[in-house]
């Protein structure tokens, strides 16, 4: 259950969910339409966690990996399924859904313990979008695949949170989930809402702030996730194509878009971009911030 409080020009819903904290900003003076609105953000992201997420035994996704066989899937999830596909085609396999068994080897703990090439090399069979069996509603993995939207279901969340809160009242919103980030419009009155960038090496201090009116924001980050060896630092970035970090990523991406989905997708491949970084997001023409 969440928490309703009262700040400057209306209240802040604040809850718990996808191991982060999220929290709904709401323009309104009526404090019952403010915890309707609330509930409806705190209750969309729980429906979606436990729909998606792999650390629940219970959730589709799971089932998907567990499957000896194809699976058929809901509307919602072949959607899913079909931007996945998207993503890792137009980024040339930078994007892919597979690349969680990848984990097996790496644990990014601020350790020295960076995996031999042989462990690396044992799960590229299990990595590759190309190699999933996918034709809506269906889906078959081979044995030892997995899926994993971890690079897409939080900002799936705020997206769908957003309109469902939009459906029941026409108020300025705000929604952001561990980071990820969506307003309605504009702030009452057509003024912008201001969301500080978090700096890459104090925690909770900011580094900027950045106005936005529409759409959505997302931060993709190399600052506390990495291994490092012999005076080298190996990013938590990887690429799929690979199975090894990317070299030398920024700190920090910051993308403005329509939609959190889509900033999410490109902060993601900025990152995965790494020295490139930079070139990437002039060339796409984005609303973007970055550190290093």
């Amino acid at each position: 259950m969440g928490e309703l409080s009262r700040v400057e020009d209306g209240f802040l819903y604040a809850f718990r969910a996808m191991a982060s904290p999220c929290e709904a900003r709401i323009e309104t003076d009526d404090p019952g339409l403010a915890w309707r609105l609330g509930e409806t953000a705190e209750a969309e992201a729980a429906r979606i966690e436990a729909k998606y997420s792999r650390y629940r035994d219970d959730s589709l996704i799971s089932r998907i990996n567990r499957a000896d066989g194809p699976v058929d899937v809901d509307s919602e999830t072949a959607a899913l399924l079909d931007y996945a596909a998207q993503c890792h085609a137009i980024s040339d396999g930078r994007f892919d859904i597979t690349s969680g068994v990848l984990r097996r080897a790496w644990r990014f703990d601020g350790s020295d313990r960076v995996p031999t090439p042989e462990e690396v090399a044992a799960l590229a069979p299990l990595v590759g979008w190309d190699k999933v069996e996918w034709r809506a509603p269906r889906i078959r993995l081979a044995r030892g695949m997995e899926i994993d939207f971890g690079g897409l279901g939080k900002e799936y969340a705020v997206d769908s949170a957003v309109a469902k809160m939009m459906a029941l009242a026409d108020v300025p919103l705000l929604v952001n989930f561990g980071g990820d980030l969506r307003v309605s419009g504009p702030r009452g009155g057509g003024g912008a809402w201001r969301v500080s960038i978090e700096s890459v090496d104090v925690a909770g201090t900011a580094e900027g702030l950045i106005e936005i009116r529409t759409g959505g924001l997302t931060t993709s980050g190399d600052a506390r996730r990495f291994l490092l060896k012999d005076g080298v630092r190996y990013s938590h970035i990887l690429d799929p194509r690979t199975g090894w970090p990317v070299e030398n990523p920024p700190r920090s991406v910051t993308v403005a878009a329509a939609t959190c989905l889509e900033a999410g997708l490109l902060s993601t491949l900025a990152m995965l971009h790494g020295s490139e970084a930079e070139a990437f997001l002039a060339s796409e023409g984005l609303q973007a911030w970055w550190m290093r």
